[in-house]
This record gives C-alpha cells, sequence and structure tokens, in this order.
C-alpha cells in the first residue's frame, strides 16, 4: 500500500506550527538508531588500515551520528501518517502533531546534505559518498518504495543500516577490503530476524496499518522459520572474521559463543508456535545484546592486541 503523501500541514490538523523543543528533535533523529550505527561505524574505524587522529575520528564519528540521524528524521516526514497509525510510533514528533511534517523535511534534508559535505571535506570523501548513498538508501529506498510494497522490505532495506561499518572503514583510510564486506553483510542478515522478532510482537499494528511485513503477508510459522534461518546465516557470517584471521582469540570466542546464544533464542522461538511472545521479546533483545558484544569484542582485540590489521 503507498503511503499517503506527506503534506506540510501537521498530522493532527492544527491550524498553526505546535511548539517543539529540543528534545522532539532528538526523537527525530531515532537515537537509538542512531547510537547502533555510530558503534559499527567505529568498529569500521579502528579496524580500517589508516591511523586517524583522534581528533578526527571523533568528527568523523559525530558526522556519521548526524548522517544517520537525518535519515531518521526524513523517514519520519515521510512516515506520519503510518506512525500515527501504530501505537509504537504514534508518539513520534510529526505523527503526534508536535512538529510539521515540513519542519521535519527541512531539518533532515539540511543536516543530511551538511553531514556529507563535512565528512567529504574533514576526513573522506569515499566516506561521505558512502554516508551519502545510506542516506539515501534508508529515506528513499527502504521508506519510500520498499516498505509500502513488499513483503521483502527488511530483508532487502536491512542494507541500509549494513553500511555504518563501511563509512567507518573509508574514513580510517581503508579501501576495498573483505573485512568491512564481511561486516556489511553480517548486519545485513542480521536485521531480519531482529525486526521479524519485533514485527512478531507488533503484527496486529502493521496489519491494521497495511504493512506488508513478513509476519502479516506470510503469518506466524514461515516468519519464525525465517528467524530461524537468518539466525544460522549471521552467526557463520559473524565467526568468518576469525575463521579467517581477521580478527583475534577474543573476536572468535564472543562470535562462537554469542552466536550459539542467539542460536538458541531462535531455535525456542521456532518451537513456540502461537504462544511466541515471550520468545519473540527475547529474541528481539538478545539479538541486540549479540550484536553489541560481537562488535565490542572486535574492538577489543583491536585496541587491545592489534588484531585484524587494526588502527
Amino acid at each position: 500500500m503507498p503511503l499517503a503523501s506527506p503534506s506540510a500541514a501537521p498530522v493532527s490538523g492544527m491550524p498553526h506550527a505546535p511548539a517543539t523543543d529540543w528534545r522532539d528533535y532528538l526523537a527525530l533523529m531515532k537515537p537509538r538508531v542512531m547510537s547502533l550505527a555510530v558503534f559499527t561505524s567505529l568498529v569500521g574505524l579502528v579496524l580500517a588500515p589508516g591511523a586517524l587522529h583522534p581528533v578526527l575520528a571523533l568528527a568523523a564519528l559525530l558526522l556519521i551520528a548526524a548522517g544517520a540521524g537525518a535519515a531518521g528524521a526524513l523517514n519520519m516526514w515521510y512516515e506520519a501518517d503510518l506512525d500515527a497509525k501504530m501505537a509504537r510510533t504514534a508518539t513520534r514528533p510529526v505523527a503526534a502533531g508536535r512538529m510539521t511534517p515540513a519542519a521535519a523535511l527541512e531539518f533532515g534534508a539540511v543536516v543530511a546534505c551538511a553531514s556529507v559535505y563535512c565528512l567529504g571535506v574533514m576526513i573522506s570523501w569515499a566516506a561521505a559518498a558512502w554516508l551519502a548513498f545510506t542516506i539515501f538508501f534508508y529515506a528513499v529506498v527502504y521508506t519510500m518504495w520498499l516498505k509500502p510494497r513488499t513483503v521483502h522490505n527488511i530483508a532487502l532495506g536491512g542494507l541500509a543500516g549494513a553500511l555504518p561499518p563501511v563509512i567507518g572503514w573509508a574514513a580510517g583510510g581503508g579501501g576495498w577490503d573483505w573485512l568491512p564486506a564481511l561486516l556489511c553483510l553480517h548486519i545485513a542478515l542480521w536485521t531480519p530476524p531482529h525486526f521479524w522478532a519485533l514485527a512478531l510482537l507488533c503484527r496486529d499494528e502493521y496489519a491494521a496499518a497495511d504493512v506488508p511485513m513478513l509476519p502479516v503477508a506470510r503469518g506466524t510459522a514461515v516468519t519464525q522459520r525465517q528467524i530461524l534461518l537468518y539466525t544460522v546465516a549471521t552467526v557463520g557470517i559473524g565467526c568468518l572474521p576469525f575463521a579467517l584471521g581477521m580478527v583475534g582469540v577474543l573476536g572468535g570466542a564472543a562470535a562462537a559463543l554469542g552466536g550459539a546464544a542467539l542460536l538458541v533464542l531462535a531455535w525456542q522461538l521456532w518451537r513456540s508456535g502461537e504462544a511466541f511472545e515471550r520468545a519473540a521479546r527475547r529474541m528481539f533483545f538478545g539479538s541486540i545484546y549479540y550484536l553489541f558484544a560481537l562488535y565490542a569484542a572486535w574492538l577489543a582485540d583491536a585496541l587491545l592486541f592489534a588484531s585484524g590489521g587494526g588502527a
């Protein structure tokens, strides 16, 4: 179902622009999603072969955070009508009427352009190009095209969240290499089971909003099976950097132990049938812990033991 075109008027129909404070602008940038992008880009930056000055490295991370936040703002601008239909998203600034769609669009566009330009001028035009592509893919390809039209929206759209390690790698002076490609593939495979677990819990809301998420379009059993299959692939790819000698023992141990725990959660969800609420919630949060723990171990490998060609 194509989403209704956003208008310049607030979703709530208010005739005047609502009062907006800094917390609304922060919420507009999806800080939780932004934090994941920043952390994985940090890992890519530290693992890169270059040696970026700490001040420039901090600037690069702040600009990547700004770019990720801008993509979130553009997403909320376009999806204001959809967000208003779902309890999970109805309190977002535009959907709740605290900010006009025009203000969200202007903010997202300005921050996106500024972050890309400053990253290119200060750090690397290769990193800036990857950041620009990531913003475009999330805001246009995923939000406007994939999400409302295909059941494969998350499986394909996960690329947007998988690119920050590549941006960090490029900012750190790295060129083409298998390690950033594996990191990107790993997050792209991790995203569907992570999000599908949440979609199971919110399937009635997605159904009411006519969004073709996998649990809505194909049912619970298919979703549970796909979560298990994608988790197997995610864990396998997560072990490859150690198997190929790109990271050290700490990263290898985290990949094995964390992967085993994630597989158990996916297996339990697969076996839970229609009584999936508890297992889906554990899978959703467990997948977050898995990713952060694994990337923290790779980061520690690079910083403490100079493994995998770290900076």
